[in-house]
């Protein structure tokens, strides 16, 4: 699969930055599907479940088989699963549940390469992953809620990103319900006890905390196709007219944006859903949750801009994912900027500036509160950590400035390599770099160590004046940063002369804590912007010299 080419391609760069993630992976197993027979009611919040796990086995020898799976227990308060069996070809299996652990005893050492499908039956009310409850109109619905690791509550599986599996929910639940999931619906079919059985399968490969599951009264509109994919909107019976209103708008055009400028849309179809197990949005590859404030019928621009990020997700976290925790801002940086990039396409280069301004805030304000912290995680072990504003917006802020350095054509030209070849696999901070550099053909180690591998922030100082006699313009830049940082970065300088519309650009390069550069210059200039196009995240004070 592609996350093993990109394990060749960067395990010779892997050192230079990267941390150890305190899970504990096994890459000796790899799992190829999950299918989920689940059987829900409304006279109980237990779940009865069989799931049938098909495992590919990558090296000879292996007796024991670790899945995540959350203990029934007093502490929660005698929530959690219970299994009854584990099956394999019709044979139990010895197998051991402690401490969130499903050790299973393999009935003999295995081969490389083998494939073996285990049948696990368990039951149980669901700690956390599951959101039963009623919704906002008093009706009893069941929702997912998996980030960043909860789906181990409720299903047997590795829940970590860095295994890829297909999946299948078979879903029996009282007739009066819809049930939507990742993938693809393959049957439905009402049963004689009052029941409906539901089937929807994912026949691509993605990471454990994008498995979804909604389950309520919806009202259902197949609102277009995209390349032959349907475009879905699920939203309570009671929301239907607003539902269907706030819904159809933007996702095809977002849908085209980033098909043609990233690369292909990889799922089967694309479902916007409403829910009330998350408060904003939740990317499940190709099912998206959005909280159930989301449906307001006015189509206002915040949840407008929501339902872009969770679509470009689609592309970076769902399609292209971080191999674990630490590389979070893959996901998080990547749909926020491309949010942004989106903005502009669609609704101009202003509303696209006032996103990037809203972005520089949020990280100043965080930066200020937690002055020490890095994008790239070292050894992250704490969940509740896996995000913070800074992967969000920092994020966003060093892609930005990343396109800003190597420009358009060569900025797209990296990205598109970079997904193209690890679409519906695994990557890291490492990986990325390597793309971006292979399209460039410069060294960008230093600028993605200082954005996203050492903490604090750039600002400046300086002014500018000019000498008519020799025909110089002089800028006097300072870093001022009270950490005692340094950057190195290029930075553009707009000069501007009376009478004229237009902006000459120049660029300097600032790298020690005092700068000067020297510009020639015939006439004098009315005035001298640093960082006229808003391509690098500092602050600045900057001006004529008095």
């Amino acid at each position: 699969m592609n996350r093993y080419v990109l394990s060749l391609v960067t395990s010779f760069l892997i050192p230079l930055f990267s941390f150890a993630d305190t899970y504990p992976k096994d890459p000796r197993i790899d799992i190829q599907n999950y299918a989920f027979n689940i059987h829900l009611s409304d006279t109980s919040d237990a779940i009865y479940c069989e799931a049938t796990i098909d495992v590919k086995f990558m090296m000879e020898g292996i007796t024991t088989l670790r899945l995540d799976l959350v203990n029934n227990s007093a502490t929660l308060g005698n929530k959690g699963m219970i299994i009854t069996s584990v099956h394999l070809n019709g044979k139990p299996l010895v197998f051991k549940h402690e401490n969130n652990n499903l050790y299973i005893t393999l009935d003999a050492p295995t081969n490389k390469n083998q494939r073996s499908k285990y049948v696990i039956s368990y039951h149980g009310i669901p700690a956390s992953g599951l959101h039963i409850a009623n919704n906002k109109y008093g009706d009893r619905t069941f929702f997912s809620d998996n980030w960043p690791d909860k789906g181990r509550n409720w299903l047997p599986m590795i829940d970590h990103p860095y295994d890829k599996a297909t999946c299948e929910f078979i879903v029996t639940a009282p007739a009066h319900y819809q049930v939507v999931s990742n993938g693809l619906k393959i049957e439905e079919t009402d049963l004689q006890n009052g029941t409906r059985l539901t089937h929807w399968k994912q026949s691509v490969p993605i990471a454990s905390w994008l498995y979804v599951l909604g389950v309520a009264r919806f009202a259902v509109q197949y609102v277009d196709q995209f390349d032959g994919k349907s475009i879905e909107t699920w939203v309570y019976h009671q929301d239907r007219d607003a539902g269907f209103y706030d819904f159809a708008e933007p996702t095809k055009k977002v849908l085209e944006f980033y098909s043609d400028r990233i690369g292909p849309f990889v799922y089967e179809k694309l479902a916007n859903i409403q829910s009330n197990s998350v408060s904003g949005g939740m990317e499940a590859a190709s099912a998206i949750l959005y909280s159930q404030s989301s449906v307001v019928g006015d189509r206002n621009d915040r949840w407008r801009n929501v339902v872009i990020h969770e679509i470009a997700h689609q592309w970076w976290g769902n399609s292209v994912t971080e191999y674990d925790w630490d590389d979070v801002w893959l996901s998080e940086g990547f749909a926020t900027y491309f949010t942004l990039l989106f903005i502009e396409h669609q609704y101009g280069h202003d509303e696209f500036l006032k996103g990037l301004a809203s972005s520089k805030k949020s990280v100043d304000a965080f930066y200020e509160k937690n002055p020490g912290y890095c994008i790239v995680h070292k050894n992250l072990d704490d969940m509740s950590k896996v995000t913070s504003s800074q992967t969000y917006q920092k994020g966003s802020w060093t892609l930005h400035m990343l396109r800003g350095m190597l420009g358009d054509e060569i900025f797209w030209k990296g990205i598109r390599s970079y997904y193209a070849t690890l679409m519906n696999g695994s990557a890291s901070t490492a990986g990325f770099r390597y793309f971006m550099e292979q399209a460039s053909g410069k060294s960008l180690r230093g600028f993605f160590y200082q954005w996203l591998y050492k903490p604090g922030t750039l600002k400046v100082k300086g002014d500018w004046q000019y000498n008519a006699a020799k025909k110089e313009l002089t800028i006097q830049l300072d870093q001022v940063q009270e950490d005692g940082s340094l950057f190195t970065m290029p930075i553009q300088v707009g000069i501007q002369y009376p009478g004229k519309a237009s902006t000459t650009i120049k660029t300097i390069t600032l790298e020690e804590k005092s700068n000067t550069y020297t510009i020639t210059v015939d006439v004098t200039p009315s005035a001298v912007i640093l960082d006229p196009d808003s391509w690098v995240l500092m602050n600045a004070e900057f001006g004529k010299k008095k």
